[in-house]
């Protein structure tokens, strides 16, 4: 009985020497203001840096610190889970459906509780309606994608308003942090991939730049298609405005399938086209275009995105889409729910953060997107 009673005594104080140990890490991270590393908690509290690592494993764990892609430490000060919200088109283009899906998994493992509410793209009424069900849950942060660049300031206004921090994710709005494509670089990298093939498929003769929109997006978007003229440019020379074509495709497929279509059939045959495309959907359609009018040796398109159906279009070979510059929609949510801990913990950001670009085409495709194995 003796010796049960002393190892149980000595268990206790061993417990407490842990859970002692535990709360002064725990307040070593709430005291710093600021996110925190490992090895800044050890010379803080003087405990051992493996004892350091498995007390803050715990607390992370019970969600009383969240460790960032960095791996350094937030202390969760507040007594309820921080709340990010994201309104946006939900469905739709793979594009959007792989940022609301990759925000959602990030949710997940952030300790942020998460509320996504749909918007159609062109329904103000619903936009509206989401932002004030936000605000009535006292979101923290707010976080929206909004393709219509008017709807998206009607929402920046009602936010900035209520005093809620937001991240305006490919539109960015006075008031926020922008999160998103850098538009004239990744047109600027289209434009060069459409100027090396001309000179290298061609010997850089060709007779028109296509410029393949969606004028409903913002200016930023825009920009990408400048950015495109830019870059080719810079490979092949001066490019008169004259040799400069404007087609709107709204960005959706059916319609730039119709619009170069139209286009094909006014040309004479033969004609070389450089065509830029403003997305996967409106550079396939295109590519689509292309391939029932047999014009496949004449026309060469680069897209932007690099989403599901744009890879695609890119292996299939003879395909005149030979290239799209990536953006990586499935990365979005990690870095959101960074800023969104930012804006919550009142950390300073940069006004705009642009995601990573990278030029796919059938050389590179399958190292940044290996397909699946078919099994027999």
């Amino acid at each position: 009985m003796k010796e049960s009673s002393t190892k149980e005594g000595k268990g206790k104080a061993a417990s407490a020497r842990t859970l002692e140990k535990g709360l002064r890490i725990l307040e070593a991270v709430e005291k710093a203001g600021r996110p925190v590393t490992i090895q800044e908690v050890t010379r803080t509290t003087g405990i051992q840096r493996l004892a350091v690592y498995r007390l803050l494993s715990t607390l992370e764990e019970r969600g009383y610190v969240y460790r960032s892609a960095d791996k350094r430490y937030h202390a969760l000060i507040v007594r309820r889970r921080l709340l990010a919200g994201y309104a946006a088109p939900l469905s739709g283009t793979p594009f959007r459906q792989e940022v609301a899906a990759s925000i959602k998994r990030a949710a997940s493992q952030s300790g942020f509780e998460l509320m996504m509410l749909h918007n159609e793209e062109d329904d103000a009424a619903t936009a509206m309606r989401n932002i004030e069900a936000l605000l009535e849950r006292r979101a923290d942060v707010v976080m929206f994608f909004q393709p219509v660049e008017t709807l998206g300031h009607m929402m920046a206004d009602r936010l900035f308003g209520a005093g809620v921090r937001f991240i305006t994710i490919e539109s960015p709005i006075q008031g926020g942090i922008y999160f998103g494509a850098n538009n004239y670089q990744a047109g600027r990298l289209a434009g060069i991939a459409l100027g090396n093939f001309a000179r290298d498929k061609w010997r850089g003769r060709f007779d028109s730049v296509v410029l393949l929109e969606g004028t409903r997006a913002g200016t930023n978007a825009q920009a990408r298609l400048a950015g495109a003229l830019v870059g080719v440019r810079e490979v092949l020379g001066e490019l008169a405005q004259s040799h400069v074509i404007h087609l709107d495709g709204h960005a959706r497929q059916e319609s730039s399938r119709a619009a170069m279509a139209n286009l094909i059939r006014t040309l004479r045959p033969g004609t070389r086209l450089l065509v830029s495309g403003f997305n996967d959907p409106s550079s396939v359609g295109a590519a689509e275009a292309v391939r029932a009018e047999g014009r496949e040796a004449d026309i060469a398109i680069v897209s932007q995105n690099a989403t599901s159906e744009g890879r695609a279009e890119i292996r299939k070979p003879g395909s005149c889409l030979f290239a799209s510059v990536a953006y990586f929609p499935e990365r979005y949510g990690e870095k959101l729910l960074e800023m969104a801990w930012a804006l919550a913990l009142a950390d300073p950001l940069p006004p705009a953060v642009y995601t990573e670009h990278v030029l796919l085409n059938r050389d590179n495709v399958d190292q940044f997107y290996p397909e699946p194995l078919v099994r027999a």
